[in-house]
């Protein structure tokens, strides 16, 4: 195709630019309106936008240093929703503004403004610059990847903090107003269902989109339309208890889309190598060279309690030298680190189980396993539209077990009435907390019981996924979490037992005049347009179950 080559020619010769600064203008107001020199030219970088945005759905890739990306998604990410989902724990927490910080619920103000210019920001001058491209140049497949590729990075931010820019986000305006929770999903739902329009005529006549510069499929628009149905899937899910109506429209939609959702490994969504980027896994570099990231007290429970296979695939054995590890199934010994500590590092916690994550591991945004349980779900609720509930949960664990290389009976493993164990340990930097749940992995019980499993279960296959963690355990209340250990957050509105429902906006936001009266506005619209306080107790629109 003419244009697609073009594309090409138009994808070295010319630099991207990010936005870093965390201060409100340069955040929540538009600066990226194209000069007319810019709107009458063909010379930006086409492709090299649209791996950008890419690059914005988790920070991947490496600078100069090796170190800048690392350090983004540790403190945007890893050291909140990764934690904070009982994924991982952390060696060190005093060296964090001397254990005040995100790990025992201080949320960090810089760590959140990056949390915000990560998800939000840095998506948003790629995005409007490829839609006056799509514009200008007819061509409406690259629009709709970018409307994609911006919803995959901006559910995050809205799932992080409430009302946010959106509807009016490519407005020419200098301040962006922002949308209610409810406002934002409905809209996304359009722009998905148009983008999988557009790209479902591309993926029947074989065309390929970006094929060069796609990291996540190589230009396969097929594999586009599967991911986003997936996608728009997830969101129907996530807004069940707040929206039913809404959630069951889309969620069929999706499913019964000519393509469809994914169903085998080859259709997840994730970034590695590809399209001239150089990448190295966060996670394997936080806990390998930072000596840090280590297995969390939450999911030791889990695993260790299921005897689940997928233990020895997430993380690594004790260090030799450890003296508290616990013997597990496969004759290894493991260790976690408690939640929420505040003893500086160490080198007890130093020697705990590490996740088995290699630097070539690729970063996941979405996998069929998900899916299997967000369609579990909705059969559970929805039967007649969705099937059978219990054949849909065996599959997602079917297909967890695939994605990670384990070969174990299912069967077994669900029948096995195994339930988690308590996490404790003696000695120096001791921790116990009784077992966090009863559930099994027998699919049994009431309506409730049998949710509680599917959303262990996809809890279970996230990992180390602590973004979605963290949100569905804020929808649903489960897999149950052991407790962080010290809650400094409490001056946010943080609680030992509701823990963080919502980052708080970074106090940037509010220190212009323009800044402070949106600011105002969006308080206006948290609890469902009921207004509420800027606290991390404050709930988000969907998280109404109680």
């Amino acid at each position: 195709m003419k244009k697609i080559n073009q594309y090409k020619l138009l994808a070295g010769i010319c630099l991207l630019s990010f936005l870093t600064a965390c201060d409100y203008e340069r955040i929540n107001t538009n600066p990226f309106e194209m000069t007319e020199e810019e709107g009458l030219m063909d010379g930006f970088a086409v492709g090299g936008l649209v791996t950008a945005m890419e690059q914005t759905v988790f920070p991947v890739g490496t600078q100069a240093d090796d170190t800048d990306i690392i350090n983004q998604y540790q403190t945007d990410y890893h050291l909140s929703a990764d934690c904070w989902s009982g994924f991982f724990g952390q060696n060190n927490s005093t060296g964090w503004n001397s254990g005040r910080n995100n790990t025992t619920y201080f949320l960090i103000d810089s760590w959140i403004a990056g949390t915000y210019t990560r998800s939000y920001t840095n998506a948003f001058n790629s995005w409007k610059k490829l839609k006056v491209f799509s514009e200008k140049n007819d061509a409406p497949e690259i629009y709709a990847l970018a409307q994609v590729l911006k919803i995959s990075a901006w559910h995050k931010t809205l799932e992080c903090f409430g009302p946010m820019p959106y509807i009016h986000a490519a407005d020419p305006t200098m301040n962006i107003p922002f949308d209610s929770e409810k406002a934002v999903y409905t809209a996304m739902f359009q722009d998905l269902t148009d983008a999988i329009d557009i790209l479902t005529e591309k993926a029947v006549n074989g065309v390929k989109v970006m094929e060069e510069y796609d990291v996540v499929y190589a230009g396969d628009t097929k594999k586009w339309v599967k991911y986003a149905n997936s996608l728009m899937l997830r969101l129907a899910i996530r807004v069940r208890f707040a929206d039913e109506e809404m959630a069951k429209k889309y969620a069929i939609q999706a499913v019964r889309h000519s393509i469809g959702v994914m169903t085998a490994r080859d259709d997840e969504a994730q970034m590695s190598v590809g399209a001239g980027i150089t990448f190295r896994n966060n996670i394997e570099w936080l806990s390998e060279t930072y000596e840090e990231s280590r297995m969390g007290s939450s999911i030791f429970s889990y695993l260790m309690g299921y005897a689940d296979p997928r233990l020895g695939a997430y993380f690594k054995p004790v260090d030799a030298a450890s003296t508290v590890g616990q013997l597990a199934y496969d004759s290894k010994k493991y260790q976690a680190v408690p939640s929420g500590h505040t003893f500086a590092p160490n080198d007890v916690y130093k020697l705990f189980s590490k996740p088995k994550i290699e630097s070539n591991t690729p970063t996941y945004w979405l996998r069929a396993s998900e899916v299997y349980f967000l369609r579990a779900e909705a059969a559970l609720v929805w039967p007649a539209d969705f099937g059978n509930a219990a054949e849909l949960y065996k599959q997602g664990i079917e297909m967890s077990f695939q994605e990670n290389g384990v070969t174990t009976s299912v069967d077994t493993y669900m029948n096995s009435n195994k339930v988690p164990v308590k996490h404790e340990f003696t000695g120096s930097y001791a921790c116990s907390f009784p077992a966090p749940s009863t559930a099994t992995a027998k699919f049994e019980g009431s309506t409730e019981q049998k949710l509680e499993k599917i959303i262990i279960q996809k809890w279970i296959a996230l990992f180390p996924n602590g973004q979605e963690a963290w949100t569905e355990w804020r929808r649903t209340g489960y897999p149950k979490l052991n407790p962080v250990m010290v809650n400094n957050g409490s001056s946010q509105g943080a609680t030992k037992e509701s823990g963080v429902r919502r980052m708080i906006y970074p106090t940037s936001f509010y220190q212009t005049e323009d800044g402070q009266a949106i600011y105002n506005a969006a308080l206006l619209l948290l609890n469902n347009g009921q207004g509420g306080e800027d606290k991390s107790s404050t709930r988000l629109w969907w998280d109404c179950k109680r």
